[in-house]
């Protein structure tokens, strides 16, 4: 057995608690919330050392493949990425994770995280990472109980039992969510914070696993036998991974095992899982207020402001969160996260894009970016990386005319090919068979005018695909 421990990163989740800045096409362990890293990255990070960690395994789902991929090339690690071919909660996650550690190492010890997840003491987490691995090794399920730092009503507890080597213990009792008073008495009675992150023999878990669940574990057993490869990418076929019952790891096994154990840890942990834990987490000024972005406070306390490009002014208020996004505001308040989601959930149907998709879209090569839309046009800023390129693609009912402003684009039109400078154009007719790509050391960036009478994305035929979306 290798004394080195594999991380398995949980990268798939949609995260709407913090709409709408995160949202089903971008959700929040991607986003910069607390300085120039994402969580993810942060958590990526955080299991690095290869004294300690093996190369990680992160599992996602298709959509954010991409994202998985150019995060961890902006802080330079790799990893093996396992793409679900649709959700299963956390326990078949962890389930596939573990299955596939096995191929790598028949003793593996694996560290199941959230990729979402803050940590602010990384000395005191993989300090406990190092004392949860001598009782994994031995046989144990262990789970990161965290020390409390006030009565939460938004977290689980774990109820420590039986010493079993140190300060780690047996689980007595895992609770649900409490009411302020029950959190009162769980602090007061030495419980811990369910971090819901996990340590564990990978064979140790399927075998738990198995025995409430026999038939998920084969169908996850045999996706992972069966994965594809693709652009270096694990594929999991769906005709497998879809039959596996959809469940959380607590239900599926840690509340059903014998063998649970707790490592307390104070780590400075939290899951993000509301705005207000946004502005816990951040610095704030001498009256409490939190701003990212540009904000101005007068005779306002405790409220927490998040601005892509506006100015925002509070004036005479306490405890508000105000997000605004090119294409939402939320204004609501810090004594209610709980209301975001019945908010949030009252969206999906009547205005259902503004939590799927941002006006800024991020594609493999780039981005784009609506800026005007009509009945007949539509205009378009969009942002090619260097050596990035499109789809070869046609259209049925649009033209396009491309503006560059910054960079160099070499665009193939039908059999012509362009180097289309700065401050120069191009017309793309309808029905043209068309591509264009970035041959040059920086960003490319340009607008599209598109006319016609139909202008959705659904309009694309693609002919050939570098990222095999064709």
């Amino acid at each position: 057995m290798s004394d080195r421990i594999i991380p398995l990163i949980m990268c798939g989740g949609a995260g709407t608690r913090l709409w709408p800045a995160s949202r089903e096409g971008r959700p929040k362990q991607f986003l910069r919330l607390f300085g120039p890293n994402s969580t993810f990255q942060e958590t990526m990070l955080r299991v690095s050392d290869p004294e300690l960690f093996e190369r990680p395994i992160v599992i996602t789902n298709a959509g954010y493949r991409f994202m998985v991929l150019e995060q961890l090339n902006e802080i330079g690690l790799e990893a093996d990425v396992l793409l679900e071919p649709a959700r299963r909660d956390s326990g078949p996650a962890i389930a596939t994770g573990a299955s596939f550690a096995l191929m790598r190492d028949p003793d593996a010890v694996v560290l199941a995280l959230a990729a979402d997840h803050v940590v602010r003491d990384t000395n005191a987490f993989v300090d406990a990472c190092r004392r949860a691995r001598r009782v994994a090794a031995e046989g144990r399920i262990v789970t990161f109980g965290v020390l409390p730092e006030r009565a939460a009503t938004e977290y689980g507890y774990i109820r420590p039992g039986e010493a079993i080597t140190g300060d780690v213990q047996a689980v007595e009792k895992f609770v649900e969510k409490p009411d302020a008073e029950t959190a009162a008495g769980y602090v007061s009675d030495g419980y811990l914070w369910n971090s819901g992150n996990f340590m564990f023999r990978a064979k140790m878990l399927l075998d738990e696993y198995r025995g409430v669940d026999a038939e998920s574990v084969a169908m996850l057993d045999e996706a992972v036998n069966s994965a594809g490869r693709d652009l270096g990418f694990v594929t999991l076929p769906l005709e497998s991974f879809g039959k596996a019952k959809s469940i959380s790891i607590d239900y599926a096994v840690m509340e059903k095992t014998k063998q649970a154990a707790v490592v307390p840890v104070s780590c400075g942990w939290s899951d993000v899982g509301s705005w207000h834990a946004v502005w816990e987490l951040s610095g704030k000024d001498a009256d409490g207020n939190v701003a990212q972005g540009v904000a101005v406070f007068e005779d306002s306390r405790n409220c927490n402001v998040s601005s892509d490009k506006a100015l925002i002014a509070l004036e005479g208020v306490e405890d508000l969160v105000v997000v605004a996004t090119q294409d939402a505001i939320l204004v609501s308040r810090q004594s209610d996260p709980n209301g975001l989601k019945r908010l949030v959930t009252k969206l999906r149907t009547v205005a259902p894009q503004v939590t799927e998709d941002h006006i800024k879209v991020h594609r493999p090569w780039g981005s784009y970016q609506s800026l005007d839309i009509g009945d007949r046009h539509q205009v378009k800023r969009i942002i090619v990386k260097a050596g990035g390129r499109l789809s070869l693609q046609k259209h049925h009912h649009r033209s396009e005319h491309w503006i560059v402003v910054r960079g160099t684009a070499l665009v193939t039109v039908n059999e012509l090919q362009k180097i289309v400078h700065e401050n120069e154009s191009i017309y793309i007719p309808i029905g043209a068979t068309h591509r264009m790509e970035n041959p040059g050391k920086i960003p490319l960036e340009l607008i599209e005018v598109q006319t016609g009478s139909y202008l959705g994305e659904d309009d694309i035929i693609r002919i050939e695909d570098d990222y095999r979306r064709s």
